[in-house]
């Protein structure tokens, strides 16, 4: 966001505290209401959760679409926590603001019960194409999908498509016009621009485009986004395993995904939850942030019983206690790089199996030259530290090695896991550098158990 727009943003989130402290209710719903939903939803994000609650009952109170609106950009964990504290007949009929695919976001995180009766109250409104979207896997395209779109027949004419758009009522956005059989099969799609630049009476046979991208409701969603960036797309229809349209997926819910993915790599990659956000309350990290740590500690002891193997080496010759952080330092940021790297691919499409041997050769060679040149230096330095020139050599070769592991399972690890359905992004530090640490230290002091009695 522009420094300025963060400014405004600030200064609006400064004057709802001072409102709610003041209690100036009318005051506080004037500026909520001047609002864009998406800095409302920056706003209650930043604000304390009794603040955060205060405001929201403000809003929807008396603006309950606007209230919604700004809910759906939060975020469906946090909306639907304001939403709880509400009656099933309210959430009901508040949740007829929101498209089928936003409302259905929210109901899954309602507490079972407060869901189910909410489900019950909104299948003869808007329940439909709810209950639909909640029978699809999460993070799926069935789920995230908007059910509401609008089709034309193909036997229409431009013109009487034309009539059709015209009449149409409470569907998603229109950027490509989608074309159906009489079973609603998903059989073209035609633009608006060139539907009104055809003559009234040109059949949609003759203008509409018969390849059609367009993805299955249980694709997931990191392929739907794949295919919207690849293919430059505005949106993408969903069909089923008879090829029925049965929805549509737009760029914006596509821009959500993006950015809902890449944060939860990223953090995963850290050892942090991929749910996790820097103003989420210290009680609630904790549980995720301890698996983790738990499970470093776990790790870390398994390297430390490796250190044990040598005590009588490091006892003999303290000095080889000096440089095996380097080693092991070394080694874990060559894998942090190379799994960093391999983790957006696989995120992104580029990393498949046909490229295996071609990425793995590419960081072996990066793994014995780097590996060599840090080699080198590191070797100079010991010598000049400890003037000991066969130490130096053993720890420049454990640390070519150590690049060499770092770089085979920087690369294999997270693709095994891709293979067994495991999200690759685990494969963070918490769990690859223990290899090199384990392999760095052993080819360290390995070595120099071998030739101690050259080093004393």
């Amino acid at each position: 966001m522009p420094m300025a727009g963060q400014r405004r943003i600030d200064l609006v989130l400064e004057s709802v505290r001072r409102l709610l402290r003041m209690g100036a209710t009318p005051n506080l719903l004037n500026l909520l209401q001047k609002q864009h939903p998406a800095d409302l939803a920056q706003i209650f994000s930043e604000l304390s959760e009794r603040e955060r609650h205060a405001a929201f009952n403000v809003l929807v109170e008396k603006n309950g679409k606007l209230a919604m609106e700004a809910l759906s950009e939060v975020g469906p964990e946090k909306g639907a926590q304001l939403l709880a504290l509400r009656s099933a007949e309210e959430i009901a009929r508040l949740l007829q603001e929101l498209p089928s695919d936003d409302a259905a976001a929210l109901i899954d995180h309602l507490p079972e019960e407060l869901s189910a009766a909410v489900l019950v109250l909104i299948r003869p409104k808007i329940g439909g194409g709810v209950t639909e979207l909640l029978e699809y896997e999460e993070q799926t395209a069935g789920r995230l999908m908007n059910p509401n779109v609008f089709a034309l027949a193909e036997d229409l004419t431009a013109g009487e498509s034309i009539t059709a758009l015209q009449q149409a009522r409470d569907v998603e956005m229109v950027f490509y016009l989608y074309v159906v059989d009489d079973r609603r099969h998903l059989v073209g799609v035609v633009s608006l621009r060139r539907l009104l630049l055809v003559p009234p009476d040109t059949p949609l046979k003759r203008i509409m485009t018969a390849e059609v991208y367009s993805v299955r409701v249980d694709t997931d969603q990191e392929e739907v986004a794949r295919q919207v960036a690849s293919y430059n797309l505005l949106a993408i229809p969903v069909v089923d395993a008879e090829n029925k349209l049965t929805g549509v997926v737009t760029v914006d819910d596509v821009i959500d995904v993006i950015r809902e993915e890449a944060t939860e790599d990223i953090q995963r990659l850290g050892g942090v939850a991929g749910d996790e956000t820097v103003l989420d309350p210290p009680r609630a990290v904790f549980p995720k942030r301890n698996l983790w740590r738990l499970i470093n500690l776990g790790t870390a002891v398994l390297a430390a019983s490796v250190i044990g193997l040598f005590e009588s080496s490091i006892q003999t010759l303290a000095t080889l206690a000096v440089f095996m952080p380097i080693v092991a330092s070394m080694g874990g940021i060559a894998t942090t790089q190379t799994a960093t790297v391999v983790v957006r691919g696989i995120a992104l499409g580029d990393m498949t199996t046909s490229v295996l041997r071609r990425v793995l050769w590419k960081e072996l060679w990066l793994g014995v030259t780097t590996g060599a040149a840090n080699g080198l230096v590191i070797a100079a330095i010991a010598y000049l530290w400890k003037g000991q020139l066969l130490l130096s050599l053993i720890l420049a070769v454990a640390l070519l090695f150590n690049m060499l592991i770092a770089a085979v399972v920087g690369t294999l690890i997270p693709l095994a896991l891709k293979a067994f359905r495991v999200d690759p992004a685990i494969a963070s530090s918490v769990i690859i550098t223990t290899f090199t640490d384990v392999f760095g230290f052993f080819s360290f002091l390995g070595l120099a158990t071998l030739l101690i009695r050259f080093l004393l």
